[in-house]
C-alpha cells in the first residue's frame, strides 16, 4: 500500500488550523466578560444578551428591571455591552443636549418596512443628522400654542367617542372602556393629521388591522431588540427579503395612502379640498414641502407615519392608566370629582384652558403617567465620547449601551418618597421647593432631552379634555375590577376595563347618544 510521505503531518497540521476557531470565540467572550466586569449584574448576563430576549418575551421586563436594581444599586449590568441606570440623577449625563449619545441598536429594530425597504421616522432614527432634518423644518406645528388651534377638532371625535359609547352601554349595558380610550385615541390622530378619522369609533372595530399590526409590531420588537442581530439576519435581512413576500407596514401603507390621495386632491382641478381641514398636520406638511422643495418626499411618509404609530398609542395607555387608578382608588376620584363639582365649565366638553385651572386634574395625569409611564423598557443610547462617560461613579467606556428605564426611574424613594410604589397624587400638590423641581425633573413619561417624544402636547391636549368630561359627566363603576392584565411590549400595554356608566345628575338629559 502506497503512503504519502506527508500522511502523517495532516492529524497535527489539522489540530492546529482549527485551534483559532477555538481560541478566537473564546478570547471575545472573555473579552466581552471583563469589558464591564465592574458593573454587577446577573453572571448569565455577563455573557449573553439571551437573558435579556427572555425576560422581554415574558412579557413583564419591566418588573424584572426594578427587581434587578433593588438587588444590585443604581447601576446594573443586563447583557455583555448593555448597562441600565437607575437613578433620575443619571438623565443629563445619558439624555442631555449635552451628552448627545445617539439611539441604540433596539431602535432600528423598531424602524418598520415599506416594500422592503427601511421607514425612518422621528421616533425611531439613529441618524442624528437625519433626525435634525426631520425635526427642524416641522417643530413648530407641534408647539402646545400651536396645537390648541386642533381643539376643535379633537371636540369632535370626543363627540363621537361619547355618541357611540353611550349608544353601546344602552344595548349591552356594560363597555370595554379601555378599547374605547384606544379607539379614540387612534380616531383623533386620523382627524388632526388627515382630515379624517379612521373609523375606529363608527365601527367599533380595529380597521384595516392597524392596531393589531403596531401590537405585533411591539411585541417582536421588544423582544428582538434585546438581541438586534437577529433583526438583521431576518426582518431586514435583504437576501431573506429577495425570496419572501416584500414586508409592509399597514400603518406606513395607511399614511402613504392618505398623503397621496391629499396631493392627487392639490393636483387636481375636481378635487375637493373643502372636504378638508386646511389647518390640519397634513396640510402644514404640505406647505411645508412646498416653502422648501429641497425635503425629500420620503420626509412626508416619516413625519405623517410618526404620527399615527408613535402617537396614538401611548396616549391611549395613558388614558387607561388614569381611569384604572381612579376607579381602584376612591378617595381620589371622589378628590377630583368635587373639584370638577365646584368649577363652572363653559359647556359639555371641558376646554384646554378650563382643564388647566384644575390642579387635582393635573395631579392624577402626572401620577398615572410616574407610576404607569407607557414605555416600559431602558430607553437606549450608545456611549459616542471617547474617553466614555461616568454615572453614579462608575465607568462606562465607548460603546457601552445604556439606558434608564422610567417604570425604574419613577419608583425611586429618594426622589419620590417613602410611597414612591404607590399611587398617591397629593405628591403633585405640594408646594414648588426643590423637592417638586426633583420630581418634575425626574419624570420620563416622554422621554428626555432632545429625543423628548415631539407629540407629547398632543397627546395631553387629548388627555385634559377626556379626562375631566368623562367624570363630569358620568358616574363610571368597574363590572369586572380584577381584569388588569399588563403587558409589556416596549409600550406597556392593558387589557382589561370593563365598566358601567351612568349618567350623573340630570346630564342624562343631554345625552349625545340621542344625536347632538
Amino acid at each position: 500500500m502506497a503512503v504519502s510521505p506527508n500522511s502523517g503531518l495532516n492529524g497535527p497540521v489539522l489540530s492546529i488550523a482549527f485551534i483559532p476557531f477555538i481560541i478566537l470565540p473564546f478570547a471575545w467572550l472573555l473579552y466581552r466578560y471583563q469589558r464591564l466586569s465592574h458593573v454587577p449584574g446577573p453572571f448569565w448576563s455577563r455573557l449573553s444578551d439571551v437573558p435579556r430576549l427572555r425576560w422581554a418575551w415574558s412579557d413583564r421586563i419591566h418588573e424584572k428591571h426594578i427587581a434587578l436594581h433593588r438587588q444590585y444599586g443604581d447601576v446594573v449590568r443586563l447583557g455583555p455591552n448593555c448597562v441600565s441606570i437607575g437613578t433620575p440623577l443619571a438623565i443629563p449625563a445619558i439624555y442631555g443636549t449635552g451628552a448627545n449619545f445617539p439611539k441604540g441598536d433596539f431602535y432600528r429594530v423598531l424602524q418598520p418596512l415599506a416594500h422592503g425597504r427601511v421607514v425612518q421616522g422621528l421616533f425611531n432614527t439613529q441618524d442624528e443628522k437625519l433626525h435634525r432634518a426631520l425635526k427642524r423644518p416641522i417643530a413648530g406645528i407641534y408647539s402646545m400654542t400651536n396645537l390648541v388651534s386642533f381643539e376643535p377638532y379633537v371636540e369632535t371625535t370626543i363627540r363621537v367617542f361619547l355618541e357611540r359609547m353611550e349608544a353601546q352601554q344602552a344595548k349591552q349595558k356594560t363597555v370595554d372602556l379601555g378599547a374605547w380610550l384606544q379607539f379614540f385615541a387612534f380616531d383623533v390622530m386620523g382627524e388632526i393629521t388627515f382630515s379624517r378619522r379612521f373609523g375606529f369609533l363608527e365601527t367599533a372595530n380595529d380597521v384595516d388591522g392597524i392596531i393589531g399590526s403596531i401590537y405585533r409590531f411591539f411585541t417582536y420588537g421588544s423582544a428582538v431588540g434585546q438581541m438586534p442581530l437577529l433583526d438583521r439576519l431576518w426582518a431586514k435581512n435583504p437576501l431573506v427579503n429577495r425570496f419572501l413576500p416584500s414586508k409592509n407596514s399597514s400603518v406606513v401603507a395607511f399614511a402613504v395612502a392618505r398623503a397621496n390621495e391629499r396631493e392627487a386632491v392639490k393636483k387636481s382641478s375636481f378635487g375637493d379640498e373643502d372636504a378638508y381641514n386646511s389647518r390640519d398636520f397634513m396640510s402644514r406638511f404640505l406647505e411645508t414641502r412646498q416653502k422648501d422643495p429641497s425635503i425629500p418626499a420620503q420626509f412626508l411618509t416619516a413625519w405623517t407615519t410618526s404620527n399615527v404609530q408613535a402617537g396614538s398609542d401611548t396616549t391611549a395607555i395613558l388614558l387607561r392608566a388614569i381611569v384604572h387608578f381612579l376607579l381602584t382608588h376612591p378617595a381620589s376620584l371622589a378628590k377630583l370629582r368635587q373639584e370638577l363639582a365646584s368649577f363652572s365649565f363653559s359647556g359639555d366638553i371641558v376646554t384646554w384652558k378650563e382643564s388647566r385651572d384644575l390642579p387635582y386634574l393635573d395631579a392624577c395625569i402626572k401620577e398615572a403617567g410616574r407610576l404607569h409611564s407607557p414605555v416600559g423598557l431602558a430607553m437606549e443610547r450608545v456611549v459616542s465620547t471617547p474617553q466614555g462617560v461616568d454615572v453614579c461613579g462608575t465607568h462606562l467606556p465607548q460603546s457601552t449601551v445604556v439606558g434608564l428605564n422610567p417604570w425604574v426611574i419613577h419608583r425611586d424613594k429618594r426622589i419620590f418618597g417613602a410611597d414612591a410604589d404607590e399611587w398617591n397624587p397629593d405628591r403633585w400638590l405640594r408646594p414648588k421647593d426643590e423637592q417638586r423641581a426633583a420630581m418634575e425633573r425626574s419624570l420620563l413619561t416622554f422621554g428626555a432631552g432632545h429625543r423628548t417624544c415631539l407629540g407629547k402636547n398632543i397627546s395631553y391636549l387629548e388627555i385634559y379634555k377626556l379626562i375631566p368630561t368623562l367624570f363630569s359627566r358620568y358616574d363610571i363603576t368597574f363590572e369586572t375590577p380584577d381584569e388588569w392584565k399588563l403587558v409589556n411590549h416596549w409600550l406597556v400595554f392593558q387589557q382589561g376595563l370593563n365598566v358601567k356608566i351612568r349618567f350623573r345628575d340630570d346630564k342624562e338629559k343631554g345625552s349625545f347618544a340621542q344625536g347632538i
